[in-house]
C-alpha cells in the first residue's frame, strides 16, 4: 500500500475515462448528447422566461416548474462540459477538489430534482383535493419555504459526500470509467474500505428517493380516491388530466434514476460497463430535455403563452417594418 504522502501525490488527478469500451465512438455518442444538451438548455430557459413574463403562469404549478427549469439546468451544466471536452478534446484529467465539487453539484441537484417532484405531486393533490382552498395552502410564502427546504435537504445530505471520499486512500489506478465523478464510481477506486461510504450513500438515497416516492405515491393515492369519487366522467377525465405531465415526467426522471442506482450496487457484471455510463448520463440528459417539451404539449396556459409571446414577436417585427 501507499504512503500517504505517495498516495495524496498520485492522486493531485483523476482521469475521466468517457464510456469505456467505446472510446472510438466517442465523437459519434457525442451528436446526440450535445443534441439533447442543448434542446435541454434552450428550452428550460425559454420556460423559466415564460415563468417570468407571463403573468397567467403566476401560479404554484408554474412556480415549481420553475424550480425543476433551474435543477435540470444546473444538474446538466454541472456534468456536460466535461464530458464534452473527453468526447472532442480527449481532455480527460480533473483535479481531485473539482471531481468533488462535480460530485457535489451532481447529487445535490439530482436530489433537489426528486424533491420537487415530490412537491409537485403534493401541489396536484392540494389542487385536485382541495380546490377551493389551493391559493391560500400554496401561497408565495410557502411555496419559496419548501422550494428552500427541498434544496437545503439536499445540500446537507450529500456535503458529507466529498468529505468522506477525501478521507479515502488510493493507491490503485487513479482512471474513473465515467464521464463525470459520480460518488460510487470514485469510491471504488480506493484500496481502504468503502463500508461507511456505501452505507451513507444507500441512506441518503432512501431518505430523499424513499421518502420522495413515498410522498408520490400517497399523493396520487389520495387523486385517484378523489377523482373516482367525481359524479361525471368529463369532470374525472379533466381532473386526472392535469397531472398526465407530471406523471410523464416522474416516470422520465425515476427510470433512468433507478437504473443506475442498482446497476450501481447490485448489478456488478451483469450489466455491461457502457450500458451503465450511457443509462448515467441520459439519467442527466433527457429529464431536461423532455420536461419543458411534456409541460409545452399537455399543459393548455403554456401552449397559449408561447402563441402570445409569437404573435407578439411577430407583431413588433411587421411594426419595425
Amino acid at each position: 500500500m501507499a504512503s500517504p504522502n505517495e498516495t495524496s501525490q498520485m492522486f493531485l488527478h483523476f482521469v475521466l475515462n468517457g464510456i469505456p469500451g467505446l472510446e472510438h465512438a466517442h465523437i459519434w455518442i457525442s451528436f446526440p448528447f450535445f443534441s439533447m444538451y442543448f434542446i435541454g438548455m434552450v428550452g428550460n430557459c425559454g420556460l423559466l422566461y415564460l415563468i417570468w413574463t407571463e403573468e397567467a403562469l403566476h401560479r404554484p404549478m408554474y412556480y415549481f416548474l420553475g424550480m425543476l427549469s433551474v435543477t435540470d439546468i444546473v444538474m446538466g451544466t454541472s456534468t456536460m462540459p466535461s464530458a464534452f471536452c473527453i468526447f472532442w478534446l480527449n481532455l480527460k484529467e480533473i483535479h481531485f477538489n473539482s471531481c468533488l465539487i462535480q460530485m457535489y453539484l451532481v447529487h445535490t441537484f439530482t436530489g433537489m430534482e426528486s424533491g420537487v417532484l415530490m412537491l409537485m405531486a403534493l401541489d396536484r393533490f392540494v389542487a385536485i383535493c382541495y380546490p377551493l382552498r389551493y391559493t391560500t395552502i400554496l401561497t408565495n410564502p410557502i411555496i419559496a419555504k419548501v422550494g428552500l427546504i427541498t434544496f437545503l435537504r439536499g445540500a446537507a445530505l450529500i456535503l458529507p459526500f466529498p468529505f468522506l471520499v477525501r478521507r479515502l486512500q488510493y493507491c490503485g489506478t487513479n482512471i474513473i470509467s465515467h464521464t463525470y465523478c459520480d460518488h460510487m464510481a470514485v469510491v471504488k477506486l480506493a484500496c481502504s474500505s468503502i463500508r461507511v461510504d456505501a452505507i451513507y450513500g444507500l441512506t441518503v438515497a432512501l431518505l430523499i428517493g424513499g421518502f420522495d416516492i413515498f410522498c408520490i405515491s400517497v399523493s396520487y393515492f389520495m387523486i385517484l380516491r378523489a377523482v373516482v369519487g367525481l359524479s361525471s366522467k368529463e369532470a374525472r377525465s379533466k381532473a386526472f388530466g392535469t397531472c398526465t405531465a407530471h406523471i410523464c415526467a416522474i416516470t422520465i426522471s425515476y427510470t433512468p434514476a433507478f437504473f443506475t442506482f442498482f446497476a450501481h450496487r447490485f448489478g456488478g457484471h451483469r450489466v455491461a460497463p457502457h450500458v451503465h455510463i450511457i443509462m448515467a448520463n441520459l439519467y442527466l440528459l433527457l429529464p431536461p430535455m423532455m420536461n419543458p417539451i411534456v409541460y409545452g404539449v399537455k399543459t393548455k396556459e403554456i401552449r397559449a403563452s408561447v402563441v402570445r409571446l409569437l404573435l407578439k414577436g411577430k407583431a413588433v417585427i411587421v411594426h419595425s417594418h
